[in-house]
């Protein structure tokens, strides 16, 4: 017996998502990019031949169940590891057994740790040597991205499978061999799902089957029959799953993904998408100061003089937030966001700070002409500081012709305006910014 396995009848104890785990193949839903007939993570399932890997995916997509199918489907030993419980002591214990296991009876031990990115790097490292020389197969579960959870050599040396969010078409399918299963199920209770409460429970489940099982448990064993039937209506399924997953974790890949998702939409002038993916990190409980910071950033990085007003919008817009909080400062700091989204757009601010700092990097730093020195504390004008030195204002147009860079730096140039917007700025002596223009 493994520990997959239960010492209690779990019919009457383990939660539905639980008891629910797909025993073969056969049961289990989704994933066919990986599971697929003649895939090679469905194959190696098939012909007993798992090798070491990761399974990384969002909550509720199927990991563990797909380790609960490989240690029904394996005829080697099945050991399930605690990330938080299990230290470096029990796991080489565990590893010894294995080595023992192998050498005198020739079974192989498959190792099974969810929430592996719980595991510190000695735990990682204490499995490593076994994992590297085929005493133990290792199959770790995580809802973070291994690439930076892992330890890069165990990593290397385990097969990676991501495994993506289910389907509604999936979940239904899930909630429905609940209800008819008489054994694991609910099929003892005579449930009436009306079309409304599918509906609700599959938008609000996003993708998440064990969500959609708890709610479809609750709703069911605490509605009375009436004549035999219970009926399930959307106030029922509304109780037993009142807000939405959002899929989000601040600590790892989905977090980027989603400020990548509200920068570039703000930087591609949608509006609606900007306000889409700002709302999915407010609501998901992303940090609003977070927010306001790459907010200011892209006010400048992706406008800037294009429309200067957006800058003040955005830092306005982080003076509300300090002020007054959410949820009233989510109205300031939309608004900041559709500032930028609405805005012209022009990069120059940072093509023109990227290569004077590259300039100054790469030369020899040039000296501050006389003319340009500070001429203000004691002794400065008797060295000549500040001599020669020609004051706008009182000239006609308030510019004279005067040398600003040192003689190093005579001929650099730095600043380009786009043309876009209010970014139409140049050197009096220039001609007028035209697009036409070469």
């Amino acid at each position: 017996m493994d520990l997959f396995s239960a010492a209690f009848d779990q019919n009457q104890v383990a939660p539905l998502a639980d008891r629910m785990r797909p025993r073969t193949l056969t049961e289990y839903l989704g994933q066919s990019h990986i599971l697929g007939p003649g895939k090679l993570l469905r194959r190696a399932i098939e012909a007993d031949r798992v090798s070491s890997l990761i399974l990384y995916g969002p909550p509720g997509s199927g990991k563990t169940s797909l380790a609960q199918v490989i240690a029904n489907t394996t005829k080697a030993d099945f050991i399930r590891l605690n990330a938080v419980a299990a230290g470096i002591k029990e796991i080489r214990e565990i590893l010894q057994q294995a080595a023992e296991q192998l050498h005198l009876y020739g079974r192989r031990t498959l190792a099974f740790c969810d929430e592996v990115h719980r595991f510190n790097k000695g735990q990682q490292d204490a499995l490593l040597p076994a994992v590297e020389n085929g005493t133990i197969t290792f199959i770790g579960a995580t809802t973070e991205n291994p690439f930076f959870e892992i330890n890069s050599a165990l990593l290397s040396r385990s097969g990676l499978f991501k495994l993506e969010t289910l389907t509604d078409v999936e979940i239904r399918l899930g909630l429905e061999r609940a209800l008819a299963d008489q054994e694991r199920g609910l099929g003892r209770f005579q449930a009436d799902i009306r079309p409304a409460a599918w509906e609700h429970w599959l938008n609000y489940a996003n993708g998440d089957l064990r969500r959609a099982l708890n709610a479809l448990e609750l709703a069911v064993l605490t509605t009375p029959p009436t004549n035999g039937v219970r009926l399930i209506d959307l106030r029922i399924a509304e109780e037993s799953i009142q807000q939405r997953a959002i899929r989000y974790d601040k600590a790892g890949d989905n977090h980027y993904d989603l400020i990548s998702a509200l920068i570039k939409s703000m930087r591609g002038s949608d509006p609606d998408a900007a306000l889409y993916w700002f709302a999915v990190l407010l609501a998901a409980g992303e940090d609003p100061r977070f927010l306001m910071r790459r907010i200011i950033i892209h006010a400048s990085e992706d406008i800037g003089l294009a429309n200067p007003l957006a800058m003040l919008q955005a830092q306005a817009a982080a003076n509300a937030l300090e002020w007054v909080g959410l949820p009233e400062a989510r109205i300031p700091m939309a608004q900041a966001v559709l500032a930028i989204a609405t805005s012209p757009k022009s990069n120059s601010v940072v093509a023109a700070i990227d290569k004077a700092l590259d300039y100054v990097k790469t030369h020899p730093t040039g000296n501050v002409p006389p003319h340009l020195r500070d001429a203000q504390y004691p002794g400065a004008k008797k060295m000549g500081h500040g001599e020669g030195y020609l004051y706008p204002h009182s000239y006609p147009g308030h510019w004279v012709k005067q040398t600003y860079l040192p003689p190093e730096a005579a001929n650099a140039t730095f600043f380009t305006p786009s043309g876009l917007g209010q970014d139409t700025f140049l050197h009096p002596e220039k001609k007028p910014y035209s697009e036409n223009s070469e």
